[in-house]
């Protein structure tokens, strides 16, 4: 077994059958590209899971302690990343889920869904 670094976008490999990201896809300048290297690395029924912050897709919805908190950590990080890099999509931590369905979808995969949830993540599965 061996570990390696790599951009999102440019990892090396083909047919994966599971492509996983951790609380990143928002943080991401492209998500989208990146959205799309991994649809063109997964074996046809490979999967991507996705860990993304636990947010509602209306704001009135993340006015909790959670959401408040990671819209904290949005203004302050998550978003001043994404737009320091890159095309600068700037999803920040409160994306929701029909923001990352719309970055999975005009990536090319075809199925979406959360597969899982707690206070503080939404765990999602895409497959091409």
């Amino acid at each position: 077994m061996r570990f390696e670094t790599a951009p999102a976008a440019s990892y090396a490999g083909v047919e994966y059958d599971l492509v996983t990201m951790f609380d990143c896809l928002h943080e991401m300048g492209d998500p989208v590209g990146a959205a799309r290297h991994v649809h063109r690395t997964l074996k046809p029924d490979g999967t991507w899971m996705i860990v993304e912050p636990m947010a509602a897709d209306r704001v009135e919805d993340n006015l909790n302690p959670v959401g408040r908190a990671y819209y904290s950590f949005s203004t302050l990080l998550c978003t001043p990343a994404s737009l320091s890099q890159e095309v600068g999509l700037a999803l920040g931590a409160q994306a929701g889920e029909a923001r990352i369905e719309d970055v999975v979808r005009t990536a090319g995969f075809t199925r979406f869904r959360r597969a899982a949830e707690t206070p503080i993540n939404l765990v999602f599965e895409a497959r091409p």
